[in-house]
């Protein structure tokens, strides 16, 4: 009798191990993206008499948007209202601005300020801002914060590799994204482009061609962490003088799994912008390259990586059928139905290229 009763326990026992581990697999959703709407805001339009554009990158705030601006000759972050009503952006109300005045910093007189993305840190009461600098001129990538008023912070230590005197970063081709981590303790930075001694830029058919995701420790004020991450090669034949592919922006939507923004710019095309949202994910097996300083012919595993949306599948939806350059992207409010929503926003370089739009898409998480 004691044989059964133990045999019966067993049995019983395996069956609840097995089918908790059955629920936890069957738990782990692949997340959704699903397009709701878009909405352009006027090209040529001024707010306290600075031009409305450039808009690489965002952040939310409560109900408040940070835009940072692509312009080094005059570094400037907007604050916008982005009023939402039933899944619809309504209206785009700029309501500050905030510029980076190079004569009262020697840090901003010093460097190149070409601003790539904005955060806000609530605990702080700071923004943290990028620039990918100008390796031709000389002049580093930065990492670096300002106060609410723009009065300069903290440059943060950046690795050798990153620096122009390491002769790895490509010119307009680095400090592309940047996210807030999901414990808030610290910073995700990403490479639009490859290190030079990590591999080349992404061509058509290529295999490699990794970035690095760098995360910055805020209480240490340096990087702690680093992986990479496989772009996509470019999937139509070269045409035209520009054939480009490149990281525009991340965001970390729950711990070690980031929305990735992949960008091709091809000039020979009609359609010259493919923009492609994936989903990367860092696991146990993801190599920490934080002390590996070239990366060609090493044996890494880089962060696993799969398409989630593709602008191409909307683009009839779009204002002339134009998919711009978007380069931004960050968590939008609540929905009706509790799914969170995201917000991104192209920068239209000014025009300087020919006509482009000052472009916001609004996208629902499904998971």
């Amino acid at each position: 009798m004691f044989l059964i009763k133990r045999l019966l326990f067993t049995i019983t026992l395996f069956s609840v191990l097995f089918s908790c581990k059955t629920t936890d697999i069957a738990s782990e959703k692949k997340v959704e993206l699903k397009f709701l709407d878009e909405y352009v805001f006027p090209i040529n339009k001024e707010f306290k008499g600075n031009a409305i554009g450039g808009l690489s990158g965002i952040d939310a705030v409560d109900n408040d948007y940070f835009l940072a601006v692509d312009d080094a000759r005059d570094p400037r972050i907007f604050k916008a209202k982005i009023i939402i009503e039933n899944s619809k952006i309504k209206d785009v109300e700029f309501i500050d601005v905030l510029k980076l005045n190079k004569k009262e910093s020697d840090f901003f007189r010093e460097n190149h300020l070409d601003l790539e993305s904005v955060l806000f840190d609530s605990e702080n009461q700071e923004l943290v801002l990028t620039s990918e600098g100008s390796i031709k001129k000389g002049k580093n990538p930065l990492l670096f914060s300002v106060s609410k008023n723009g009065k300069f912070k903290t440059n943060y230590q950046l690795p050798e590799k990153f620096l122009v005197s390491s002769k790895e970063p490509r010119h307009n081709g680095t400090f592309e994204g940047l996210s807030h981590s999901a414990d808030k303790k610290g910073y995700w930075t990403a490479m639009e482009f490859p290190l030079k001694s990590d591999g080349e830029e992404p061509s058509f058919g290529s295999e490699k061609s990794y970035v690095r995701f760098t995360y910055v420790n805020k209480e240490l004020k340096q990087t702690t962490k680093e992986y990479v991450y496989n772009l996509s090669s470019i999937s139509r034949p070269l045409k035209g003088h520009v054939n480009l592919n490149g990281l525009t922006d991340i965001l970390e939507y729950k711990p070690n799994h980031f929305f990735v923004l992949e960008r091709t710019y091809q000039s020979g095309y009609k359609n010259s912008n493919i923009v492609r949202i994936y989903e990367a994910i860092i696991n146990k097996k993801t190599t920490n390259t934080l002390q590996i300083n070239a990366l060609v012919n090493k044996n890494i595993n880089p962060m696993k990586k799969r398409l989630i949306f593709d602008f191409e599948s909307v683009r009839n939806q779009l204002t002339d059928s134009f998919v711009d350059n978007i380069e931004g992207i960050t968590f939008g409010p609540k929905l009706k139905n509790g799914n969170q929503s995201l917000i991104l926003v192209s920068d239209d370089n000014f025009q300087v290229y020919g006509k482009q739009l000052n472009q916001f898409v609004l996208i629902e998480i499904k998971e």
